[in-house]
């Protein structure tokens, strides 16, 4: 004869038996079903029996019977291979957990063709939805795939404008940060920026923005004497630093558009025997962890929001109504440490 096969493990009729209800009853509580009505006690009974009996749901026959499977799917460029954009990943997977999902989170590294087999790949688990994350803010082309399935852009944004998108607010970013310097009573605030303004990377461009309007609300005009384009290395930073320390009409604060930047600005303030905040005062943006506490004195800087983006971008996808396709720009806030101070005298 046949030999039987072998029980996988107990069954929703074992906890139905064991809480005293229907299977009906077990059914709607484990998926938390809207409109069911059951006392707490109910509820406690099927939760008792669940954990006493070791009870898992069978995914794969949810997937077939719903169509859809508790996993959501999280492609991202680099961003799990850098230190300071994990957090993304970690928002993200906090908000899924949250509605008992999963999240399924593939790397690319940029190449376009493991993009398109891992994308396929997702799509063939029958994901709830896709966040498409990239590791630095930009406009960027999503794949085509994404249009047939609940996406939302993370820490970038849609170019064509048909996906929903959750980003920082670099614009205000760059206004805090130089309305913090204002505030403490410089006027004579430069700004080191990561590119110049032609390349239409968000972060510039949004930084730069923010810094004139802070200053044109203090009645301050932009001297381009103060102003300097480079490309978020510490090297620049060093360079133009040293180059606006050692002018004639020196600024007494500066805002550095990353913290890798301001990096070298205190390189340069230690090379020109200056101190910081007592010289010069130095804001930096990103709030990198494994940099910005750790510079002596700690770094004033805005941090990215990334937990708080990848909250965002899964909630998108949770909530009944489809997001409309628009950019949803999130708060950076102002991370202060010991490199902001009053200009010893008034320039």
């Amino acid at each position: 004869m046949p030999r039987s096969r072998p029980r996988s493990g107990p069954t929703m009729h074992d906890v139905a038996a064991a809480a005293g209800v229907s299977q009906a009853t077990v059914s709607l509580v484990l998926n938390s079903a809207s409109g069911s009505r059951f006392s707490a006690e109910t509820r406690q009974r099927v939760q008792d029996a669940v954990e006493q009996l070791g009870y898992r749901t069978n995914a794969h026959a949810k997937t077939l019977r719903d169509g859809v499977s508790g996993i959501i799917g999280f492609l991202g460029d680099a961003v799990a291979t850098t230190p300071f954009a994990g957090k993304i990943i970690e928002g993200a997977q906090e908000r899924a957990w949250e509605d008992g999902l999963l999240l399924l989170t593939m790397n690319t590294g940029g190449d376009k063709a493991l993009e398109r087999a891992s994308l396929d790949s997702m799509l063939s688990y029958k994901v709830a939805g896709v966040v498409y994350a990239a590791m630095y803010h930009r406009r960027l082309d999503v794949p085509d795939a994404l249009h047939g399935v609940p996406s939302v852009v993370l820490n970038s944004q849609d170019r064509d404008h048909k996906l929903p998108s959750v980003a920082p607010d670099e614009e205000l970013g760059g206004y805090t940060a130089t309305r913090h310097l204002l505030d403490a009573g410089h006027r004579r605030v430069a700004m080191i920026n990561i590119e110049s303004l032609e390349s239409e990377l968000p972060a510039a461009v949004g930084r730069f923005n923010g810094y004139t309007r802070a200053l044109a609300e203090a009645g301050l005009p932009v001297q381009p004497s103060l102003v300097r384009f480079g490309t978020g290395n510490e090297l620049d930073g060093f360079n133009h630093a040293m180059d606006l320390l050692t002018a004639e009409h020196p600024p007494t604060a500066i805002f550095c558009a990353n913290d890798r930047t301001a990096w070298g600005a205190y390189q340069a303030a230690s090379e020109l025997r200056l101190t910081i905040p007592g010289d010069v005062s130095i804001v930096g943006f990103d709030n990198q962890e494994t940099l910005a506490p750790h510079l002596r004195p700690g770094l004033t800087t805005l941090e990215l929001p990334f937990i708080e983006m990848g909250r965002r971008a899964v909630e998108l996808l949770l909530q009944d109504a489809e997001p409309s396709a628009q950019v949803e720009l999130m708060t950076c806030p102002l991370i202060e440490r010991n490199s902001v101070t009053h200009p010893k005298e008034k320039p």
